[in-house]
């Protein structure tokens, strides 16, 4: 006998990225985004994104693991600049790693990737101060601000019920 589920077998939860926005210059200029995944609760984010050439993010440290893939282009940390990622490289990244990504400003192409982030990035300035967190919470708000300042169409994707704890409080 089959076990009982939770969700409609009838129905895919699946995005075709083709038909989906990217929001452009999301969080610095020439950094792209397409959210696939998001969700708050279990603190997991998926996302597509692109950068430009030139683009380099702050030093950030992990929560949590990353799963990421480069589709094309080429990118590398900053601390290991002997080890660039190219076109249908994997890179699995433990939680508490620690690094500065950047993209050569000589790149021909956009890079393109795709990445599974657990937990957040806590990010850095120049001097090593503490600058933002960034996770599936402050990712949806930024997606959301977004669309609606340069109203834009809205999101499309995936993201799990949150919930509503109050239900459960006794009184």
């Amino acid at each position: 006998m089959l076990p009982v589920t939770v969700q409609d077998n009838d129905t895919l939860l699946t995005i075709n990225s083709n038909d989906a926005p990217v929001y452009k210059d999301i969080l610095v200029p020439g950094l792209d985004v397409q959210p696939l995944f998001l969700d708050p609760t279990r603190g997991t984010w998926t996302l597509r994104v692109f950068f430009h050439p030139g683009v380099k993010l702050p030093t950030h440290y992990h929560t949590g693991t990353v799963h990421f893939w480069t589709l094309s282009g080429r990118w590398n940390y900053v601390e290991h600049p002997d080890q660039p990622q190219t076109a249908g490289s994997y890179l699995f990244e433990p939680g508490g790693s620690i690094h500065t990504f950047n993209v050569p400003e000589d790149n021909k192409e956009v890079t393109e990737t795709v990445m599974i982030i657990e937990g957040a990035n806590v990010n850095f300035d120049e001097n090593g101060e503490y600058h933002s967190i960034l996770d599936a919470s402050s990712i949806m708000a930024m997606i959301e601000a977004c669309i609606q300042e340069r109203g834009l169409d809205p999101s499309m994707y995936i993201t799990t019920p949150t919930p509503n704890h109050a239900d459960k409080i006794s009184r």
